[in-house]
């Protein structure tokens, strides 16, 4: 018998309404009865054009933004109707995060980076290098410990922030257009890294991408007129 596939994040009937102007009602209804389920272990992409709505979807999943009507369940807690401060917990801990600017802080070096979500959720700090280095090792970094970002490519930048992402072993990483800046040898390596990390760790990862190229992992939803249709 093989094993059961846990649900570790559900959207039921999402919806989101950006106001441009409330006196004339002028509305944009970005995203209309969003339903899906990722389950852990799993890479899922999230694909459409350019103002589908992915990033936006991305964000309520992540809890960076909540929706106008509908419920997200991750780990069974609906962290639609959690306070801040629990919600930067889950943040922090449970959740890791991979943008397509790699935000990393310009004056510390790649393992001291990679160390802040660590040392924020109370690690110590020499277990916190240890770890950090352990990580840059993993995605191929192992001899740019003490490099800045701008001695950095963009490409070498991207894997400090997946290696910063991975740091607390979070349940779940969300990747915003992580090859949005990255030329095309650059973007294929990270694609590939992105395998490798789910095989090893197996790290439940849920990409969004409008580049068809990029497209990962068994489960594929495409965003379409702000609705969601799902592809096996």
């Amino acid at each position: 018998m093989g094993i059961e596939k846990k649900i570790l994040l559900r959207a039921e009937d999402v919806h989101k309404v950006f106001i441009v102007n409330e006196k004339e009602e002028q509305y944009i209804h970005v995203l209309k009865e969003i339903s899906l389920e990722i389950y852990s272990g799993e890479i899922v992409s999230i694909v459409g054009p350019s103002g589908s709505g992915k990033s936006t979807l991305l964000h309520i999943l992540g809890t960076l933004e909540k929706p106008n009507k509908g419920s997200v369940f991750f780990s069974e807690k609906n962290i639609v109707e959690l306070y801040d401060e629990e919600l930067v917990r889950i943040r922090n801990k449970e959740i890791g995060f991979v943008f397509q600017f790699h935000h990393l802080l310009p004056e510390f070096t790649a393992v001291e980076n990679v160390m802040l979500p660590a040392l924020i959720a109370g690690m110590k700090t020499n277990e916190a290098k240890s770890r950090a280095e352990y990580l840059l090792k993993e995605v191929g970094l192992h001899e740019r410990f003490v490099h800045k970002p701008n001695e950095l490519s963009g490409g070498e930048q991207q894997r400090v922030a997946i290696a910063r992402a991975l740091m607390n072993e979070p349940k779940i990483i969300f990747a915003d257009e992580p090859t949005g800046n990255l030329d095309i040898t650059n973007a294929e390596m990270l694609r590939e890294l992105f395998v490798e990390l789910n095989e090893k760790f197996q790290q439940t990862f849920v990409i969004v991408t409008h580049n068809e190229h990029f497209i990962l992992g068994g489960c594929v939803f495409r965003l379409e007129g702000g609705k969601i249709f799902s592809q096996k």
